[in-house]
């Protein structure tokens, strides 16, 4: 695989990476939750998250174009907060994480919750008054799975999220889009790379895609 090709594949990410990001925007920038009666420390945990989104998307000072950069950080905080970019880069990468420094974890960490946030933060403007169903969730130890239905006009689509207890806290690990994982969807994009290539080349594709995400719109 030529170097052109392999940056074709962070320029034309998959449908189902798309559709994974796009769900999950849907589901922390939505209109309408709705929680069961029995939902439980995930559940709320999740409920939370999005109920701190929500207050930042109606406070009527952060909807000024002049307030657009602080009103994406604000959101970018309380999402981090929930996720855990490491534990998600951590599975995303596989068997070579073990062979890295901790300063190498830490840039691989960096640079792919970079190309996650980056990935998703333009759908705040785009999603309003869609609804999530909370169906049920379940818990294995320090894992959970948390099952939701998000609604968007005619269309349901089932978004799943697994969560790990750390710290005391439920962080979120993986996002399921219809029985699609995430985070296997992007590690079977590294392993290509890497079978292809090698780490080095890996991450310096991520930090050319991530600096042309940070880069200033013309």
């Amino acid at each position: 695989m030529t170097h052109v090709a392999r940056l074709g594949m962070y320029r034309n990410a998959s449908f189902t990476a798309r559709l994974c990001l796009n769900a999950t925007a849907v589901m922390l920038w939505l209109g309408l939750v709705v929680v069961p009666a029995y939902a439980g420390a995930p559940t709320e945990a999740m409920k939370a998250t999005i109920d701190e989104v929500l207050h930042i998307i109606r406070e009527k000072d952060l909807k000024q174009p002049a307030k657009a950069d602080e009103r994406r950080q604000q959101l970018e905080k309380v999402v981090g907060a929930r996720f855990d970019y490491q534990e998600m880069s951590r599975r995303a990468l596989g068997a070579p994480w073990n062979q890295l420094s901790e300063q190498e974890r830490q840039e691989f960490v960096s640079l792919f919750r970079t190309l996650l946030t980056n990935s998703y933060a333009d759908k705040i403007e785009t999603y309003s008054g869609e609804g999530v169903q909370y169906l049920n969730e379940r818990t294995e130890k320090e894992y959970a799975e948390v099952r939701t239905k998000v609604l968007s006009g005619k269309t349901e689509i089932p978004l799943d999220y697994r969560l790990i207890n750390k710290a005391e806290d439920w962080r979120v690990y993986d996002v399921v889009v219809d029985g699609v994982s995430l985070v296997n969807n992007y590690r079977g994009q590294f392993t290509k790379i890497l079978r292809a290539s090698s780490y080095s080349d890996l991450v310096d594709q991520l930090r050319k895609k991530s600096d042309k995400l940070k880069a200033p719109s013309p």
